[in-house]
């Protein structure tokens, strides 16, 4: 497998990019080669520092200006494209992935609008999907309702998750609470025969072992995605430290990556430092592994053939 990787997205890099590069490739297999893109003399001065051998990766060079067709961003889309690479991930402009990824690669035939996820840690040691976190701010109902479908492959694929329970974000659990986006989407989901929907949730059964997809729109759950992360900072800080809170450092998923694509993409934090780099690498080789674009285009084939849901025509 080839696995791009942008070297210049990020705000401490090339160094930490680098460097996660390297620990990364101490955990591949000699079957798959991380392919470095970025600026060449920068992505040179850092191996040395680190006394390594460039012979390691594929350098890819690029302009040193992100903004121009010839970024690293611009550049891992066309070699994603053209099968150059089989994954790319970056922790650059998230808006120029997003766009890279529903214009070079294009959104998978069916899929409303593709989205992000972030990973809720369970108290009993698993891990739940939260779906979406800021891809899309506003959402129709229909839309909430392929997130299911979307977070419910993503669980079972790469987290061996077997029949996902999907729940929706609200404010209670009755079917009339909410607003309407909320009670329309609920109407969509129930009784749906493309995966497991077992009705609204609220924000403390998130870390519970009833819910393992948890769908919103991406305004909601980048609110929530903000404070998870805010208060892992507070209670760091605070030297509260143990097994369960550890798992809620960004560091330890490194990205994630934006489903209902046609490939693999990662998005990185901004301020990823080297651990979540290669976490963001190797993350990337599992999604490419687990086929997550070849599932979701099977799970399309309701609208691709004439039906907008399941139990409804088009």
């Amino acid at each position: 497998m080839n696995i791009g990787f942008d070297v210049m997205g990020g705000d401490h890099a090339p160094s930490a990019s680098v460097a996660g590069a390297l620990l990364a490739s101490k955990e591949l297999s000699a079957d798959d080669r991380i392919v470095l893109i970025g600026h060449e003399k920068r992505i040179h001065e850092q191996l040395e520092s680190h006394a390594a051998d460039p012979a390691m990766f594929d350098i890819v060079p690029t302009k040193a200006f992100s903004q121009k067709p010839g970024s690293s961003i611009a550049l891992g889309f066309k070699m994603l494209k053209t099968k150059e690479i089989d994954s790319f991930s970056s922790a650059g402009n998230t808006g120029a992935m997003l766009v890279g990824s529903i214009y070079g690669v294009n959104a998978i035939k069916g899929v409303i609008r593709p989205a992000t996820t972030s990973i809720i840690p369970k108290e009993n040691g698993g891990v739940g999907v939260l779906i979406d976190v800021g891809t899309n701010p506003d959402c129709k109902p229909d839309v909430l309702y392929q997130f299911g479908l979307l977070g419910s492959i993503y669980a079972k694929c790469v987290y061996g998750i077997k029949n996902p329970a999907v729940g929706l974000l609200n404010i209670g659990e009755e079917a009339d609470k909410g607003n309407i986006l909320c009670q329309s989407a609920y109407r969509l989901m129930k009784d749906n025969s493309d995966y497991h929907f077992i009705g609204n949730v609220e924000s403390r059964e998130l870390f519970k072992d009833r819910v393992d997809v948890v769908v919103t729109d991406g305004f909601t759950g980048n609110i929530v995605l903000k404070n998870m992360e805010t208060m892992f900072r507070m209670l760091v800080k605070r030297g509260h430290m143990d097994e369960f809170i550890a798992r809620f450092n960004y560091e330890k998923y490194g990205g994630t990556p934006i489903l209902g694509i046609n490939s693999t993409v990662l998005i990185g934090h901004g301020i990823s430092n080297d651990m979540a780099f290669k976490n963001m690498i190797l993350h990337s080789r599992e999604v490419y592994k687990a086929g997550i674009a070849d599932q979701i285009r099977l799970a399309m084939d309701h609208y691709t053939q004439g039906r907008l849901f399941p139990d409804e025509e088009a």
